[in-house]
């Protein structure tokens, strides 16, 4: 078979051989006359798959290796008899190590314990489901809404949207774009959506950049604290304004751990194996990927919790990187973000890193543990 693919999916070229001829290129250049001949499209969240990209073409299948599908026309390609899968979960533990180390850093900047502040958490699937079990391993009470659960399993968990924003001291956002239906998330967080919230909260979003009405966001968001961005509303061409407004910002890169990628190519590549009923050998979990080990000697840390997350994952690295587009020329900004996201750094998830502790920090230890690191403590006397 003749397979085009994103040339930015991870290892796509070597996971997809067994199945047929790899034709690996940039996103930009994926138009319906490379498709010409083609049976299977490779695509990530930066192409726009719908009639006017497949229709008359021969493709047969299509895989997304991302977690959402609001870039597919899924009805088109069901209609067409299309076969069609992505990777929902795959980048959900790297974007919920991305809440963790944004939420520190909201710690640091506010002078606040996270025993002393309440998260709520909009959305509460894959991604917002590992949030929770993160901020509980640091201290903090969660405050879920979800109403596609809440009518599902009519569980008191889920808390109405309202009750939510009133008491959350942090707000940190988890939903698909859904632009109708009973729960829609369009532009869901605008005037009426902060007024609603706590005077100095914080917000992060790591979801879609169009849950957010930039426009009216603008003048409304003086009343919150400490905001986090990591997704724009008309991406790739962002408004410099909003990053401006932001305390963190970074170029839609919360999921884009290596382990993550790696995971978003097998579950695709598992799914073209299935449609076409053949055997796919590739085996990521031979990859080299999950040799990489780090160690990091916390024993003179006075927050050995911060500094080793931030070891791990230093969000205001990615945030310093990105305030560099201040510099590019406004008809070079598109590209620079575009690159940016390209040429992102080989980010490794936290059970990748060992944390050396003393005995005077097994309470943190305990609590890096549950963040998924592996941990020794150490007798005083010796060196790791």
């Amino acid at each position: 078979m003749k397979i085009i693919a994103d040339k930015l999916i991870y290892k796509v070229e070597e996971a997809f051989s067994c199945l047929g001829q790899v034709t690996a290129m940039p996103s930009g250049k994926i138009t319906k006359e490379q498709l010409s001949g083609a049976d299977i499209l490779l695509v990530r969240s930066v192409t726009q798959v719908n009639a006017a990209l497949l229709d008359g073409t021969s493709i047969r299948f299509v895989a997304s290796a991302s977690i959402g599908v609001d870039h597919v026309d899924t009805a088109f390609l069901r209609d067409q008899s299309i076969g069609f899968a992505h990777a929902p979960g795959s980048s959900a533990d790297s974007v919920a190590e991305y809440v963790a180390a944004a939420l520190l850093e909201i710690c640091a900047k506010s002078g606040r314990t996270p025993k002393e502040l309440k998260l709520g958490i909009i959305g509460a699937g894959n991604v917002g489901s590992r949030v929770c079990r993160l901020a509980n391993a640091l201290g903090m009470e969660c405050l879920l809404n979800d109403p596609p659960k809440k009518a599902l399993t009519g569980s008191e968990t889920y808390r109405p949207l309202d009750e939510v924003l009133e008491f959350a001291d942090v707000v940190s956002l988890h939903v698909p774009l859904v632009e109708s239906g009973p729960d829609p998330t369009y532009h869901i967080v605008g005037t009426e959506f902060v007024s609603k919230m706590k005077q100095g909260a914080a917000l992060i979003n790591t979801s879609r950049g169009r849950v957010i009405d930039e426009k009216s966001f603008k003048t409304v968001c003086s009343r919150l604290g400490i905001i986090v961005l990591d997704v724009f509303e008309k991406e790739p061409a962002i408004s410099v304004e909003t990053l401006r407004l932001a305390d963190v910002a970074t170029p839609h890169i919360a999921g884009y751990s290596l382990d993550g990628k790696l995971r978003g190519t097998d579950m695709i590549c598992r799914s073209a194996g299935a449609f076409f009923f053949k055997d796919t050998v590739w085996d990521s979990s031979k990859s080299e990927l999950h040799k990489q080990k780090s160690t990091v000697d916390l024993t003179a840390s006075k927050d050995p919790v911060y500094d080793g997350v931030k070891s791990a994952y230093s969000i205001m690295a990615d945030d310093e990187q990105f305030r560099l587009i201040y510099a590019a020329p406004k008809d070079e900004q598109v590209k620079f973000f575009e690159d940016l996201r390209a040429n992102y750094r080989k980010r490794l998830e936290f059970p990748h890193f060992t944390m050396f502790l003393g005995e005077h920090q097994r309470n943190e230890a305990e609590i890096l543990k549950e963040l998924r690191f592996e941990t020794k403590v150490i007798a005083a006397n010796k060196q790791p």
